[in-house]
């Protein structure tokens, strides 16, 4: 009986509002995370956006869209920066022998390991050939 009465432009219908639903809670999701990534906005400015998106939903997405939105893209074009950066430096630390460390900075902690007595004579003997090799 419901089948009968729900057609096709029906359902066209609730996917429609359904997807529109999806990317309004997308934006306030993209708009809060911007205000607290945002390092030129202090708190009480945080705070008072915060509370204008809470009480005027629509409204203070639609101005924050419109008066910050050329910063929303910086920030994230910052994190995607930070984000390449931190990965590049892990793939550098991966796969360079030492870390990354210069031999002169692996002959330091090699030695620092000796004077410390966590390594004897023939371990540093053989680490050292193994570095300057």
């Amino acid at each position: 009986m419901l089948g009968n009465d729900f057609g096709t432009g029906q359902v066209f219908y609730s996917f429609l509002w359904f997807t529109l639903f999806f990317i309004w809670i997308w934006l306030l999701i993209i708009v809060f995370s911007d205000i607290f990534r945002s390092h030129d906005l202090g708190g009480f400015a945080k705070f008072l956006w915060i509370v204008f998106v809470i009480f005027f939903p629509y409204l203070g997405v639609f101005v924050y869209l419109i008066a910050r939105g050329h910063k929303m893209s910086e920030h994230a074009i910052e994190a995607a920066a930070a984000q390449d950066a931190a990965q590049k430096a892990y793939i550098r630390d991966a796969v360079t022998p030492g870390g990354g460390k210069t031999a002169a900075d692996q002959l330091q902690d090699l030695a620092n390991l000796k004077a410390q007595g966590v390594i004897d004579d023939a371990e540093f003997n053989k680490l050292k050939a193994q570095i300057v090799s």
